[in-house]
Formats: structure tokens, C-alpha cells, sequence
């Protein structure tokens, strides 16, 4: 009989040279490097770059790289339309899909000589952060704001999503969460787009599939999770009843625990010190304050450390941004990871097709119509 466990813990579905963790350790290395050495030394572009190619490009790589995501930001003006033809009150996890979705229908030819593939993973990385920006702006009702032909993914997309130039911080805010967040190995998003890929559909429908994953509250819903329950929570002395209250009615202290660390998350180290940073410069620790407070008391009732969604909350909170866009922020980041995972499945490819434990019952009789229906009478 097969060994089945449930939801696939620890199976392993496939070979990768993107992304490797290292759960007991707290290890998290993309391309082999530590994502502390990119969290603290890196750029967005350096670490897309890095995931899609294999290694850290030279000056002038990384520079005409720059120049290739900046020079694609722009929206079809279909699309700018689409949008503000979709419902104000949708999620935008749901605007963000649809948009996507319709993007490869305005795609321009893509250049002689240029891999398609990486193409429209340039094309959809650089719009991913247009279009939540985009529907920002519409449903406060305001006009996009114009992409930005220079500066950084981060600082573009702040601007965008803003409408106005973004302090140096929440700067570097942004790129230090577009870096944690832009890969992690076979998480649920990920895995939609390798199966997606693996049946040679494009890298548009393998996005789409990611987006779809990524919107459930088990996976990049998690932060919204947690800032809302801050929120309830309202000051530092109220966390701890709070914590127990969610305990005793055993329901999910969102943004604790990992299917894979068994310590704290790497990447929940930089963010807790941003999300301090962001709060003392704005001149309100409380969100930072509470989730410390959050932390402590669930460590020592249930032994269980955060995880990169729990600090991520008030740092993206304290940035001004709404807390239903955490998500869709998410997959400004991790689209990065999708699009290496997709170039990685091509380049190998074979059809990913698991089997299921059949669990149901067996040789039952086909009883006729009229059977039924006496029995049910």
C-alpha cells in the first residue's frame, strides 16, 4: 500500500536548485545564499535576478535588468479599463486575478531573439505591482498613477499604490519584504504553478493558478489574519487574555507555527525589527508593542514561533497600507518565485500527476431508477 500523509507533509514532489530550507536549522537560502546576507545586502532586482538565472548578475546585467522590469510596468489601457469595469466591492486578491488573467490578451509581440518565457515572466513581474496599485487608486476613486520609467521595484510601487514619494524607510521596507516574501520553496502557490506548468500551459495560466492559492487565509491570507486580530486585541495589556481566549475556544493564532521550521522563521527576524522601525518613526509603537507581546505569550503557552506573516502585518499596516491589499502585496513579491519555478519546470519537464488512496467503498451495485425511488418512498 502507498504511504499517503496529509496534505503532503514532508513529501518530496520534485528537484529544485531555486529555494532550500532547513526547518530544524531556521535556514532559508535562495541559490545557496542566506536570506540574511539578501535581506541585509540586497535588492529586489538583484534577488529576482538570482532566482530566475542562477546567480547574482554583474553591474551591467543587473542594471539593463532594472531597465527591462521599469520599461514593462505600464498597463495595457484595456486593462486600466477592465478594472474600473469590475465591482468597487470585490476583493482585490479577485481584481488582481481577473487583471492578470486578461493581461497576455493586449501583450505586445515579444522581440526576435528573446526567450518568450523569460519575457512575459519580465512583463508580468513588472505589471503584477501596476495593477495592485492600480486598483488601489481606482477604488479610492483616483486615476492610476503613471509607473515611474526609473527607481526601484519598491519605490515605484509605492509611489504607485500612494500616489507621492515614499520616505526612505518604508523604501526600504518594501524591498527588505518584496526580498523575504519573493520565494519559499513548494508552498501551496508555488506548487499551483509547477502543475500548472508541468501540463506546458503558459506562464500566464501558471500565475493564474498561483493567484487562485494564494488568496486562501492558510496562505498569503495569513497577515490580514493577523492584523485584524491586533486590531481586536487594541493595546499591549489586553494581548495575553486575548492569546488565552483564542486558546481555550481552540481556534488559530494566525501567523504561528510552520509546516516546515521548527524554529523561528528567518525571515521573521528582519521584519520584527522593521515593523519596530516603521513604528517609532511614525510615532506609534502600539502594533509593534502588541505583536511582541503576542509573541511572548504564545511561546510560552504553545511553544511556537512566528512566522513570516505575523510581522509582516504591522509593518505593511504601519506603512499605511490596507489591510485587505497585504495579499495582493504578496504576490507583487513572490511572482519573482512562481517565475522561477516555471522557467525551472520547463527547462525539465514532466507531467505532474500524484496518485490518490482510494478510501471509498467498493463493488457497490448500479440500482435503477425505479429501485431508488421505491426505497426512497
Amino acid at each position: 500500500m502507498p504511504l499517503t500523509k496529509a496534505g503532503l507533509e514532508d513529501v518530496v514532489a520534485a528537484n529544485s536548485a531555486i529555494c532550500d530550507i532547513i526547518g530544524g536549522e531556521g535556514k532559508l537560502t535562495y541559490r545557496g545564499i542566506d536570506i540574511h546576507e539578501l535581506a541585509l545586502h540586497s535588492s529586489f532586482e538583484e534577488t529576482t535576478y538570482l532566482l530566475w538565472f542562477g546567480s547574482l548578475p554583474a553591474e551591467a546585467s543587473l542594471r539593463q535588468f532594472t531597465a527591462d522590469l521599469a520599461a514593462r510596468r505600464r498597463l495595457p489601457d484595456e486593462i486600466i479599463a477592465l478594472v474600473r469595469r469590475l465591482p468597487s466591492h470585490a476583493r482585490p486578491m479577485d481584481l488582481l486575478r481577473t487583471a492578470v488573467s486578461a493581461l497576455p490578451l493586449y501583450a505586445p509581440p515579444v522581440p526576435q531573439g528573446t526567450d518568450p518565457t523569460v519575457e512575459r515572466a519580465t512583463r508580468v513581474t513588472a505589471q503584477m505591482a501596476t495593477i495592485v496599485a492600480a486598483c488601489e487608486q481606482i477604488r479610492r476613486g483616483h486615476e492610476p498613477v503613471e509607473p515611474p520609467r526609473e527607481g526601484s521595484h519598491a519605490e515605484s510601487f509605492l509611489r504607485m499604490l500612494f500616489g507621492g514619494e515614499p520616505d526612505r524607510l518604508a523604501v526600504r521596507a518594501m524591498d527588505l519584504a518584496l526580498i523575504l516574501h519573493a520565494d519559499h520553496e513548494l508552498n501551496a502557490s508555488t506548487f499551483a504553478a509547477r502543475v500548472t506548468a508541468a501540463t506546458l500551459a503558459d506562464i500566464d495560466a501558471a500565475v493564474v493558478a498561483a493567484i487562485g492559492a494564494l488568496s486562501g487565509p492558510l496562505h498569503g491570507g495569513a497577515n490580514e489574519q493577523v492584523m485584524r486580530m491586533l486590531q481586536e486585541i487594541g493595546e499591549p495589556s489586553e494581548a495575553e487574555a486575548h492569546v488565552a481566549e483564542l486558546l481555550a475556544a481552540h481556534k488559530k493564532v494566525y501567523g504561528f507555527g510552520h509546516r516546515v521550521y521548527r524554529t523561528e522563521d528567518p525571515r521573521v527576524t528582519h521584519l520584527r525589527e522593521m515593523s519596530r522601525r516603521l513604528g517609532q518613526q511614525g510615532g506609534d509603537l502600539r502594533w509593534y508593542e502588541i505583536s511582541r507581546r503576542v509573541e511572548e505569550v504564545v511561546q510560552e503557552r504553545k511553544h511556537l514561533y512566528p512566522n513570516v506573516d505575523f510581522y509582516s502585518a504591522s509593518c505593511y499596516f504601519s506603512m499605511g497600507i490596507p489591510v485587505d491589499m497585504f495579499t495582493p502585496v504578496f504576490a507583487v513579491s513572490r511572482i519573482s518565485g512562481w517565475a522561477a519555478h516555471v522557467l525551472e519546470q520547463y527547462a525539465d519537464n514532466r507531467l505532474i500527476r500524484p496518485r490518490a488512496e482510494y478510501v471509498g467503498e467498493r463493488d457497490v451495485p448500479y440500482r435503477p431508477m425505479a429501485e431508488r425511488v421505491r426505497a426512497a418512498g
